[in-house]
């Protein structure tokens, strides 16, 4: 569906293989974590098989873009190893290249799980560090050619949710995002394949997850596409008292409510129902 220039904002990302046409349409990408331990949906995929398995079906679903993850970040987490995290992602991301032309994301804060990944098929490095954990990563994904999305964390998925705080909460993390563009640029990646994601869960209470997206319009200045990723998260939780696996509904109403404000880019788990939430906002926005 192509709701034409009436939609808030929006850039293509192009990069060898690929484009994303943001400027056109909301894309979706779906999440195959093959993690034992993530908060919604860890141990769900246990083979191969299955998590390429996933992966295809959120594609035939209508995903634009499959996000693979092999190490945790949600609160508390511990980290994983490079070596075990590559044995993780690797596998799939060749078993879904080999049935899929669709774009691949990997999500790493690693170079050299991004690199192994990319060298296999992998399109983009979704890196919730925004190229401070590693600092060969922005090497990689410049040589690669590959685009990156920069996310805001206060702190690192260990500590992040110990009491985080802030004086000036878009202010702060504008100014982050704003320079991850900057120093994406400095190593060589071009601010046009750079797309900048808020971090929502990434170092903030509820309330702060809420005026997030509640002024994500306020991000606009950073001059990027913004991704959000809220699917399921715990805020959804304690605004509606539910558990992980009852939060669909609330994650619907987020999202449709993301694009609305200017979202170009969601990252769900519910692939069939988000998708059908992002085309209907995008219909109400173009009338």
């Amino acid at each position: 569906m192509d709701t034409g220039p009436k939609l808030q904002g929006g850039f293509d990302v192009e990069w060898p293989r690929g484009r994303l046409e943001l400027s056109r349409r909301v894309y979706v990408m779906g999440i195959v974590n093959v993690t034992p331990d993530s908060f919604s949906d860890g141990g769900s995929y246990p083979t191969v098989r299955s998590a390429v398995d996933a992966a295809l079906r959120m594609l035939d679903e209508g995903a634009d873009i499959v996000d693979v993850g092999g190490e945790s970040t949600r609160p508390g987490a511990e980290p994983v190893p490079a070596g075990e995290e590559i044995a993780r992602v690797l596998p799939v991301v060749e078993g879904i290249r080999a049935k899929s032309s669709a774009p691949i994301s990997v999500d790493t804060r690693k170079a050299a799980v991004a690199r192994a990944c990319l060298a296999a098929g992998a399109d983009i490095v979704n890196d919730v560090s925004a190229l401070r954990h590693d600092p060969e990563m922005g090497t990689v994904c410049a040589a690669a050619g590959s685009p990156v999305i920069l996310m805001h964390m206060k702190g690192e998925p260990r500590t992040m949710q110990l009491a985080p705080s802030y004086s000036d909460l878009l202010g702060e993390v504008r100014a982050f995002l704003e320079e991850a563009v900057a120093r994406a640029g400095r190593m060589g990646i071009p601010r046009e394949r750079t797309i900048v994601d808020p971090g929502i869960g990434f170092g903030k209470t509820a309330e702060h997850n809420l005026a997030l997206l509640n002024r994500l319009g306020e991000l606009a200045p950073i001059g990027r596409p913004l991704a959000v990723g809220a699917s399921r998260k715990s805020f959804i939780g304690h605004v509606l008292g539910l558990p992980v696996g009852e939060r669909l509904e609330g994650t619907l109403a987020v999202t449709a409510l993301a694009v609305a404000r200017g979202a170009r880019l969601v990252r769900v788990h519910d692939v069939k129902a988000n998708v059908r939430a992002v085309r209907m906002a995008e219909a109400v926005l173009a009338a």
